[in-house]
């Protein structure tokens, strides 16, 4: 059998609603960890409480909606995506994730109940044939970080590959492409992997997150296979040395691949709502941007005073353009004067960054 990757070895309990227990997932999963007895939590039942460790997998039947909104803020551009909702939480330890402070446990959920998945999904894209979705599965876990266990993307791709008007983005700090061979169109999914400076990917991404290089080395394997990709610097941080930082990584991206492998390209600044930085004091002590310059934006969350945040994010921006992108380019959740400060243009200026981003993501 084949090993884990190193950022599952630490599992050590499975549970199963006993609902899910008989699904593909829950299969997969036993037959993955043949070590652990699963656990199953008969209906109506929870779990134990003190169990909210980040080393328990739980198999879930969900019983909300899969399919929903990004949650942006009406007061910043949001670029307008929806999320495919497969799970909760994370096993990699960045220290910047606002996972930690969203959720109040660190419980490794799957959605197990996959038909229930599907159906919603059929429902929603057969009513509205003419319509294009632009969807993600990376929001509120790592689209990939436990491929190796449950096989959830495989799932999904080889679903959405009946609906051509259906794009698809996998985003992810781990290499996994064990996906690949059951998408049909490979220009209807969009590999995506976050970007950063070596220095906060050695500092302040643990767990066993993939390395810049091989994160872009994966990015280029899609590339020949077909796919474009997605690259997000988002959360860019503030720290000495940073000019350097994220010019090396612009340096390292077109080492691995030419503007036209790239669907887009998201950039935003640290951000966060007031009790993250509590969590990261408490959990990542070493961790001293939390203590840079930040006011209150009109969204309550603090921000980077707004000079030094458009000097970052407009250096990146030269950066890339350098190398010969530019309307791949946008600001993650930014007014629309530091758009206009930072690239030149706001969102009006490409149709509507919602309207704009469809357009990049379906190159037909």
């Amino acid at each position: 059998m084949t090993a884990l990757p190193a950022h599952l070895q630490g599992i050590s309990r499975v549970v199963m609603d006993e609902a899910v227990a008989n699904t593909p997932i829950a299969r997969r999963v036993r037959d993955k960890l043949p070590h652990l007895t699963p656990e199953t939590l008969a209906e109506g039942a929870s779990l134990t409480p003190g169990l909210d460790r980040e080393d328990i997998l739980y198999l879930k039947r969900y019983k909300g909606r899969f399919l929903r909104h990004c949650p942006g803020t009406s007061h910043y551009r949001c670029c307008g995506y929806q999320i495919i909702h497969i799970g909760e939480n994370c096993p990699l330890r960045c220290s910047y994730c606002i996972l930690q402070a969203y959720f109040q446990d660190r419980v490794l959920k799957v959605w197990a109940n996959q038909d229930d998945l599907w159906a919603e999904l059929e429902r929603a894209f057969e009513s509205a044939p003419g319509r294009r979705y632009r969807v993600g599965t990376g929001e509120f876990t790592d689209s990939l970080v436990l491929e190796a266990l449950t096989g959830y993307s495989r799932d999904l791709v080889g679903f959405l590959g009946r609906f051509p008007q259906v794009c698809l983005e996998l985003k992810s700090k781990v290499v996994d492409l064990s996906w690949m061979d059951a998408v049909r169109d490979p220009s209807r999914v969009l590999p995506a992997w976050s970007m950063n400076a070596p220095f906060i990917v050695e500092r302040e991404e643990q767990g066993q997150c993939a390395g810049l290089e091989e994160r872009l080395a994966a990015a280029r394997r899609c590339a020949e296979a077909g796919f474009r990709v997605c690259l997000h610097f988002d959360p860019v941080i503030h720290f000495p040395g940073w000019q350097d930082g994220y010019a090396r990584t612009v340096e390292m991206i077109f080492d691995h691949l030419r503007p036209e492998n790239i669907a887009y390209v998201s950039m935003g600044s640290f951000r966060h709502m007031p009790d993250l930085k509590r969590c990261i004091s408490e959990n990542f002590p070493q961790s001293s941007y939390i203590y840079g310059e930040f006011v209150t934006g009109i969204d309550g969350k603090q921000r980077l005073l707004r000079p030094l945040r458009v000097e970052q994010l407009r250096f990146l921006a030269d950066r890339l353009r350098g190398g010969g992108l530019d309307r791949q380019l946008y600001l993650c959740m930014e007014s629309d004067e530091v758009w206009r400060a930072v690239l030149g243009r706001t969102p009006e200026d490409l149709g509507g960054l919602y309207r704009h981003l469809m357009a990049q993501a379906f190159k037909d």
